[in-house]
C-alpha cells in the first residue's frame, strides 16, 4: 500500500513538473515541426495537457523501480547495521558528529574570505563526516576502555571504594573452576572481565563432539554462573572484540593492554606471552605453589612409589595436594611405602617438582 502511494506522489509531482515546463518545451518543439514565422499561428492549447500526462507517467514509471531499489537498499542496509556491535555503532557516531562539527567551524572561517560555494560545503562535510566516522570506529575499543573507567571511577567514589582494577579471565582459568574459591575467600579484588571472545570459545567447547571437551566447556559456563550468581563479586561481560587478529591469547594480551588490567590464567605459554607484552598476569598455579606446605631439602617425607620415573631406576609418588616426587633408585619400590629424604626442590609457573632419595639407601651409606 505504501509503494501505491509513493508511485502516486510522484505520478503528480511528474504531472506538475510536465505542465510547468510545457511553455518552455512549446517553442522548440513546435520550431522542429515548422519554421519560426509560422510558431505563433501553431495551436498549442493542448500541449500542457500531454506534458502533464507525460510528466505523469515517467513519474509513476520512475517511482516504480526506485521504491523496488529503494526497499532492497534498506533492507540491505538493515541487515548490516543489526550485524554491527551496538558499541561499534555509537563510537562511529561520535566520531562521525566531531567531523561535522570540524567542518562547520572551518567552513565558518572559509566563508569570511569569500571562497566558498555550495559544491565546496558538500565536499568538505562529507570528507570530514566520513574521515570522523573512520576515525571514531578504529578507537571504539580505547572509547570503551574510557567510559568503562569512568564508570568505575564513578561507583569507587559513590561507594567511596578504592580503585577497582580490572581482572580478565581466559579459557583455561574458568574452566579450571579453583577462581570460584579463590573468589569465595576475597582474595580476588576489583572487577572481574570476562570477555565476550572466551564466552564464544566455552560455547563451542561446550558443543564439541568429544565427551571430554564438551564436559569442560559445560563446566566452564557452570564456574561463570556460580562467579556471577552467588559469590559477591563485580562481573563485567566485555562485549568488545578486535577482529584483526584471530588467537583468543592475543586479544586477551590486547584487551589488557586497552582496560589496563591483569590477566588471570594457569596456562603457562600465555603467562610467557604476557611477560613478554608487559601485561600483569596473574597465574593461579603460582599462587596454588605458594600456599602448599614448605619442603626443604634434608626433610623426611613418607611416600608410596606408584610408577617408573623418566630416567633409569627413577620412582613417582606424588603429595596429597598432587606435587609430583622424584625417587631416585625408587623403581624397586614401586608400590610400597616407604620415608625418602628430599634432596632438591624445583619450582615453576608449570609447578613443584621434589626430587628426593630413599632413606634406607642413606642409612646403607
Amino acid at each position: 500500500m505504501l509503494k501505491k502511494w509513493i508511485q502516486m506522489i510522484f505520478a503528480i509531482m511528474g504531472g506538475v513538473l510536465g505542465f510547468e515546463w510545457s511553455n518552455s518545451w512549446s517553442e522548440p518543439v513546435f520550431s522542429m515541426m515548422g519554421s519560426s514565422k509560422n510558431v505563433e499561428q501553431m495551436p498549442v492549447e493542448g500541449f500542457p495537457f500531454w506534458a502533464l500526462l507525460i510528466g505523469g507517467g515517467i513519474g509513476f514509471i520512475v517511482s516504480a523501480w526506485a521504491v523496488h531499489a529503494g526497499y532492497k537498499l534498506i533492507q540491505r542496509g538493515e541487515q548490516q547495521i543489526a550485524k554491527v556491535p551496538i558499541s561499534d555503532l555509537l563510537a562511529g557516531t561520535a566520531g562521525m558528529v566531531i567531523g561535522m562539527l570540524a567542518a562547520v567551524m572551518l567552513l565558518a572561517s572559509i566563508d569570511i574570505t569569500g571562497w566558498s560555494g555550495v559544491i565546496l560545503h558538500i565536499v568538505v562535510t562529507g570528507a570530514l563526516s566520513v574521515a570522523g566516522f573512520r576515525f571514531g570506529y578504529s578507537k571504539r575499543d580505547e572509547l570503551i576502555a574510557i567510559l568503562s573507567k569512568n564508570r568505575v571511577s564513578k561507583e569507587r567514589n559513590k561507594e567511596a571504594k578504592g580503585y577497582e582494577e580490572h581482572k580478565i579471565l581466559d579459557t583455561s582459568v574458568i574452566i579450571d573452576g579453583r577462581i570460584a574459591d579463590i573468589c569465595k575467600t576475597g582474595f580476588i579484588e576489583g572487577t572481574l572481565v570476562i570477555p565476550e571472545f572466551v564466552l564464544e570459545e566455552l560455547q563451542h567447547i561446550a558443543d564439541s563432539s568429544d565427551l571430554l571437551k564438551r564436559n569442560r566447556g559445560r563446566r566452564g559456563l557452570d564456574i561463570l554462573n556460580k562467579i556471577q550468581k552467588e559469590l559477591d563479586v563485580k562481573v563485567l561481560i566485555y562485549e568488545g572484540d578486535f577482529d584483526e587478529i584471530s588467537e583468543v591469547d592475543s586479544k586477551l594480551v590486547k584487551l589488557a593492554k586497552v582496560l589496563q588490567g591483569k590477566v588471570i590464567t594457569n596456562d603457562f605459554n600465555l603467562n610467557k606471552v604476557c611477560e613478554l607484552q608487559g601485561v600483569s598476569v596473574l597465574n593461579i598455579n603460582d599462587l596454588a605453589n605458594a600456599v602448599k606446605p614448605v619442603v626443604l631439602p634434608g626433610e623426611e617425607i613418607l611416600v608410596q612409589v606408584i610408577k617408573d620415573g623418566k630416567e633409569h631406576g627413577q620412582g613417582v609418588a606424588y603429595l596429597d595436594d598432587g606435587t609430583m616426587i622424584v625417587v631416585e633408585g625408587g623403581r624397586e619400590f614401586i608400590g610400597t611405602t616407604l620415608d625418602v629424604l628430599v634432596t632438591s626442590v624445583l619450582q615453576t609457573s608449570a609447578g613443584r617438582m621434589i626430587f628426593a632419595k630413599p632413606k634406607l639407601l642413606e642409612k646403607a651409606l
